[in-house]
C-alpha cells in the first residue's frame, strides 16, 4: 500500500465525526492510560502482599462482582438519568475508591475495596456505548466505535509498559496515578460532554425516542440478544485469562511484572496496529465463520500458553488471542448494536456489560483453584475447551439468523423474541464493518 493510500485510508478514518465523540474518545484515553488495578491486581496481592493464587482469585472476583450489580444499575441509571451524569458519578467514584484500595491493609478491608472499586469503573461502560451510539450518526458509527476501541488500546498498552516499571518500585504510585487519570477522565466529561439521552417529542430524535418502553424484563426475553450475551461470556472468560491466570503463571515461573507488563502490552500494541486495516479487509467476509475462527483461536492461543518457555514464547501466544480479540470484537458488537433500540440502549449496554464483569467474576476463582490445585497447564486446557464450545455457538446462532451477513441483519429481520425489534432495527448503524466494544 502507498504512503498515499495510507493517508487517505487514515484521513477517511477520521473525519466527519462530530468534535462530542473526540472528546467521548479523548476521555476515554485519559481513562484506560490509568488502567492499573486491573492489570496488576493479581501479582500485587501475591508478589507484592505475599498471598496465595486462591486469595487473589477471590479478591480479583469481588472486584468482578461489583461489576455484574454495577453494568445493571449503570444501565437502568443511562436511560434514566442521563449518560453525562452516569459517566460522572462512576468516574469520580471511582478516582476516590481505587485511591482508597492502596492504602489497604487488612485481608478483609482489600477484599472490601476491591468490590467498591469494581462497582465504581463499570459503571461508566453502559452510558459511554449509549452516548456514542446517540451523537454519532448511523452511518458513522462503526467508524465511531472503531476509533474507541483503538483508543482503549492504545491507552492499555502505554499503561501496561508504564505500569509494569512503576509497580516494580511502588504498587502505591500506580494506585494513585489511577486514581488521578481517572478524576481528569470527570473533568473532561464535566467540562465538554453535553447530555446525548434521546427524548420523546419531535424532530429526528423522536424515531429514536419514540417506541415500546424497555425493561430488563424485556431484555432477557429477547433470545437472540441473550445468546450473544452468553457466548460474550465464554469468550470473555478466555481473554479475562491474559490479567488473572497468565500473570500468576509467569510469576510462577520467576518473571518479574516488568516481564509481564512488556507482554501483555503486546496485545494493546498489535490491537493499535491491526484493528482499524483488518476491521475494513472483514467488513464484506462471512461474519459466522470470522466468529468460529476467532474463537478458536481464542482459546487456543492461550492453550499454547502452557508449551511457552522463554519471554518471546509468551509474547507469541499473546499475538494469537489478540487476532482473535481483533476479529472477535467488530462483529460482536454489530450484533449489540443491531439489537439495542435507542430508547433502551442503556439496559442492552448494561446486559451486555453484564456479560464481561460476570466473566470478571469467574475467571479468577477458576484460575486461581486450577493452577493451586492442578497446575497452569490445566488451566491453559481449559481455555482450549471453552474456545472449542464458543465456536460450535456462534455456529448455530449465526445459522439461525437471516440473511447471508447475519452480523448486520437486514431491516426484514422478524424478531418476536421483544417488543422492541422493530426499534432496533429502526435505530441500529447501516450493514458495515460491525463497530467494536467500548469496554474501559
Amino acid at each position: 500500500m502507498s504512503v498515499a493510500s495510507l493517508r487517505r485510508a487514515a484521513r477517511e478514518s477520521v473525519s466527519g465525526l462530530p468534535s462530542a465523540f473526540w472528546w467521548l474518545w479523548a476521555s476515554t484515553l485519559v481513562n484506560r492510560l490509568g488502567a492499573f488495578v486491573a492489570t496488576f491486581m493479581t501479582l500485587y496481592l501475591t508478589l507484592d502482599r505475599g498471598y496465595s493464587a486462591s486469595f487473589a482469585g477471590l479478591v480479583v472476583a469481588l472486584h468482578g462482582l461489583g461489576g455484574v450489580v454495577s453494568s445493571l444499575v449503570a444501565g437502568v441509571m443511562t436511560d434514566r438519568l442521563g449518560r453525562r451524569p452516569t459517566m460522572l458519578a462512576a468516574n469520580v467514584s471511582t478516582s476516590l475508591s481505587v485511591a482508597l484500595l492502596g492504602f489497604m491493609e487488612h485481608p478483609a478491608a482489600i477484599a472490601a475495596v476491591a468490590l467498591l472499586v469494581g462497582m465504581a469503573s463499570n459503571a461508566s461502560r453502559p452510558a459511554v456505548s449509549a452516548m456514542m451510539a446517540d451523537i454519532v450518526r448511523p452511518e458513522d458509527r462503526v467508524r465511531a466505535f472503531a476509533l474507541n476501541y483503538w483508543a482503549i488500546n492504545l491507552g492499555f498498552a502505554i499503561s501496561a509498559t508504564l505500569a509494569g516499571f512503576v509497580a516494580e518500585y511502588s504498587y502505591l504510585a500506580g494506585f494513585l496515578g489511577e486514581a488521578a487519570l481517572t478524576l481528569l477522565c470527570a473533568v473532561l466529561v464535566f467540562a465538554k460532554l453535553p447530555e446525548s439521552r434521546p427524548v420523546k417529542g419531535s424532530g429526528a430524535s423522536a424515531r429514536e425516542a419514540d417506541g415500546p418502553e424497555i425493561g430488563l424484563g424485556s431484555v432477557l426475553r429477547d433470545g437472540r440478544f441473550m445468546g450473544v450475551v452468553g457466548l460474550s461470556f465464554l469468550i470473555s472468560l478466555i481473554f479475562t485469562q491474559g490479567s488473572v491466570g497468565l500473570p500468576v503463571a509467569m510469576g510462577a515461573a520467576g518473571f518479574s511484572p516488568g516481564d509481564y507488563g512488556l507482554v501483555v502490552a503486546v496485545n494493546g500494541l498489535l490491537i493499535v496496529v491491526l484493528q482499524i486495516p483488518v476491521t475494513r479487509f472483514i467488513e464484506h467476509r462471512d461474519p459466522r465463520r470470522l466468529l468460529v475462527v476467532s474463537a478458536l483461536l481464542a482459546g487456543y492461543g492461550f492453550a499454547m500458553t502452557a508449551f511457552a518457555g522463554p519471554l518471546w514464547a509468551y509474547a507469541l501466544t499473546v499475538c494469537v488471542w489478540t487476532l482473535a480479540e481483533i476479529v472477535n470484537s467488530p462483529i460482536q458488537m454489530g450484533l449489540v448494536v443491531r439489537l439495542s433500540p435507542a430508547h433502551g440502549r442503556g439496559r442492552y449496554q448494561g446486559m451486555y456489560t453484564m456479560s464481561w464483569s460476570v466473566a470478571a467474576l469467574v475467571a479468577p476463582l477458576m484460575a486461581g483453584f486450577v493452577i493451586d490445585r492442578l497446575g497452569a497447564r490445566w488451566l491453559w486446557g481449559a481455555t482450549g475447551v471453552l474456545g472449542t464450545v464458543a465456536a460450535a455457538g456462534y455456529w448455530l446462532l449465526m445459522r439461525g439468523l437471516p440473511g447471508a451477513d447475519a452480523a448486520t441483519a437486514t431491516d426484514t429481520d422478524t424478531d418476536t423474541d421483544t417488543g422492541a425489534a422493530a426499534a432496533s432495527r429502526e435505530s441500529a448503524p447501516a450493514p458495515a464493518p460491525a463497530p467494536v466494544a467500548a469496554e474501559a
